[in-house]
This record gives structure tokens, C-alpha cells and sequence, in this order.
């Protein structure tokens, strides 16, 4: 079966790594690729890639590694979700901390919503009450007074 894989090119402490196709029984560090579809510079976190020449082996039944595959879909080749690559000990770590906040924030504003549109429906229910009994007790007040002037 063919692969789409990262295979490392550069020296130690420089990570470097071409995006290749090879046969899946090959390991990375064999040299053995079939052809070379793009790079990838781990430091400045550029990511080159031949989308034409991608979409192609993927037409034919090439599979994408992990990493590969979320290369594809940040550069919208695919259409697809991420791979969780990490170990599973590992905790996921968001690519856009900007965005979780905003939906937590979001999340908690409706929790304080909910929690503060409880007390005030409370009082609104108990408010109404109070002035129609205080409106009861006034004419049986003035009804006594005219009984005691009568």
C-alpha cells in the first residue's frame, strides 16, 4: 500500500522533513520513495505542498499519516477533521486558544444568565402578588372606616 509520510532530511537540532510517497513497508529513514510531494520546516512551521500530485495518489489509494493528514486539512487540500496524534497520556492541545476562550466565556455567560434570570423571576412572580393583596387590604380598610362613620 502507498503512503504519504514525513520522512526527516535536515541535521541534528534543525527539523526538517520532505513529505514523500512510499510503500507503507519501507520505513521512513530507508530512502526508498516513490516521489517527493512537498516539505515541511518544523522551526518556521512552513508547510509546502503539490495539492495536484496529492489529490492524484490519493485518487489512487495512497493513505496519509497523522501528521500529513492534518497538514492537508489546515491547507484545505481535504475536507476532512483532524487526527489526534498525540499520545493518549498526552492532553490535547488546542491550535486556537483564542477561540476555546471565546466559546468558554460564552459558555459560562449563559450559566450566570440562567442562574441570575432564576432570583429575578422569582421576585417578578412575588412583586405582582404583594401590591394586589396591599390593593385588597385598602378597600376592606376604607369599607371599615364608612361602617365606623356610618
Amino acid at each position: 500500500m502507498l503512503m504519504i509520510r514525513l520522512q526527516r532530511i535536515a541535521r541534528r537540532h534543525d527539523p526538517q522533513f520532505r513529505v514523500v510517497l512510499t510503500d507503507s513497508r519501507r520505513g521512513p529513514k530507508s530512502g526508498n520513495f516513490k516521489e517527493i510531494l512537498g516539505s515541511y520546516n518544523a522551526k518556521s512551521g512552513d508547510i509546502q505542498l503539490n495539492a495536484e500530485r496529492i489529490t492524484h495518489w490519493i485518487g489512487f489509494g495512497a493513505q496519509t499519516s497523522g501528521t500529513v493528514h492534518n497538514f492537508l486539512v489546515s491547507k484545505g487540500i481535504i475536507k476532512a477533521d483532524k487526527i489526534n496524534v498525540l499520545p493518549k497520556k498526552t492532553p490535547i492541545i488546542s491550535e486556537k486558544p483564542e477561540e476555546e476562550a471565546a466559546v468558554e466565556e460564552a459558555k459560562e455567560t449563559i450559566a450566570t444568565e440562567e442562574v441570575a434570570e432564576a432570583p429575578v423571576e422569582e421576585t417578578k412572580e412575588e412583586a405582582p402578588t404583594e401590591p394586589e393583596e396591599a390593593k385588597e387590604e385598602v378597600p376592606a380598610e376604607e369599607e371599615k372606616k364608612e361602617e365606623a362613620e356610618a
